[in-house]
């Protein structure tokens, strides 16, 4: 699932800024700097404390209720899924309606108990309700953390992060840059197909029950979603994130039974194949394998989006494909990009404030340049019902 954020408007920008300069600007430049001893930096197993759902009124549910169950096709090499069917009955998720991290903060309030400590858990049932320390340093939609381990070898697209210090832990929101909104406003109805093309391979391999049958005659709709909840640990920043689940193999031998789904053309020459290694499937590789999903279920599509055959790749797989490729990516400099960029988080967001907002922001191929908000900006993303009252 792709999560939208709220849009920025440039114009407005410079009078609601004051520049922060306690911290210099993040290079990103050259990639080998992050290349270390070539070594993969500590990156705790993704662990499952919690899930979350969302009903088709994008209504909060502190439960598993929206996952899917995969159900895979007789013969993978041989299918004829039509993506284009229905498009026109879509029901599409309010774009324009700003999300944040609400859903995860929701979550957060329902599962307090999670985050206390062996000490905190003798205290009496009022004492643990006054408790807001999460004992956590990151907060965040596992999407956010996806496009920051694919910075550096990123050169296209750019990226806005909101951080806000409180009660210890850094919350990180992203936010669309002006580029992204334009780019939104512009889309082709060609584009707008081609992007539900994704949710139609979905419903084609999915059931809502361990026994059912894919429903490929009812409208898709992208409102509804299942959502795991991770905790990790990335040599010594603590993460809790969260990030849409596609669908659960309950058959699969692998400990963690989730899978992803995705679809990319077929690939007819050697230079599609280098392409599809170098700028898709890092993203593929990252966001899976952020939460420990184990398996990608990719369909193979034609121009007119008809689905051909599929294909099963293993997750842990991936890096190698890319590093047999001449300029190909590598995880180390993914992850120690990541470490490298939540510590400068650290050193530059200091004042623990619900309200003081630190903007992070990165154009290709530059420096990662911060600036301090005024109180009230639009970046401003922690609600008052989980500072005030959570």
């Amino acid at each position: 699932m792709k999560r939208s954020y709220g849009g920025v408007d440039d114009s407005s920008r410079d009078n609601k800024i004051k520049y922060a300069r306690t911290e210099p600007a993040l290079k990103t430049r050259p990639v080998a700097v992050f290349k270390g001893d070539g070594n993969f930096p500590y990156f705790r197993q993704p662990t499952e404390i919690g899930s979350l759902s969302l009903d088709i009124k994008r209504n909060f549910h502190n439960d598993r209720s929206m996952l899917k169950h995969y159900v895979p096709p007789n013969d993978i090499h041989k299918v004829r899924f039509d993506l284009t069917k229905g498009y026109h009955n879509f029901i599409e998720k309010d774009e324009t309606f700003k999300e944040y991290i609400n859903d995860i903060l929701k979550w957060i309030n329902c599962n307090r108990d999670k985050f206390l400590l062996e000490e905190e858990k003798k205290k009496s049932v009022e004492e643990k309700n006054q408790i807001r320390n999460l004992h956590t340093d990151f907060v965040c939609w596992r999407g956010l953390l996806t496009k920051l381990l694919c910075t550096p070898f990123e050169n296209r697209e750019g990226w806005l992060i909101a951080v806000t210090l409180y009660q210890g832990t850094h919350y990180l929101c992203e936010f669309d840059t002006e580029s992204r909104k334009r780019q939104k406003q512009e889309m082709s109805e060609r584009q707008k197909e081609m992007a539900y093309w994704g949710w139609k391979f979905e419903q084609y391999v999915t059931a809502d029950k361990p026994d059912g049958l894919p429903k490929t005659d009812e409208p898709v709709n992208n409102c509804e979603a299942f959502c795991t909840v991770v905790r990790s640990r990335l040599e010594k920043h603590s993460l809790l994130f969260s990030g849409e689940v596609d669908a659960i193999d309950l058959q699969a031998k692998e400990p963690c039974k989730y899978v992803e789904f995705k679809t990319t053309r077929q690939l007819d020459s050697y230079r599609q194949e280098r392409n599809f290694i170098k700028f898709k499937l890092i993203k593929w590789w990252a966001q899976s394998f952020l939460v420990g999903i184990p398996t990608i279920i990719c369909g193979y599509r034609d121009d007119g989006g008809v689905v051909r055959s599929l294909e099963k790749i293993e997750t842990l797989k991936i890096p190698q494909r890319a590093k047999d490729e001449r300029d190909g990516w590598d995880p180390v400099v993914c992850f120690n990009f990541l470490d490298k960029f939540l510590s400068h988080v650290k050193r530059t967001c200091t004042k623990d404030d619900s309200k003081t907002v630190y903007l992070f922001e990165w154009t290709p191929p530059g420096d990662i340049t911060c600036s301090l908000q005024n109180p009230g900006s639009e970046f401003q993303f922690l609600p008052t019902w989980y500072t005030e009252n959570g």
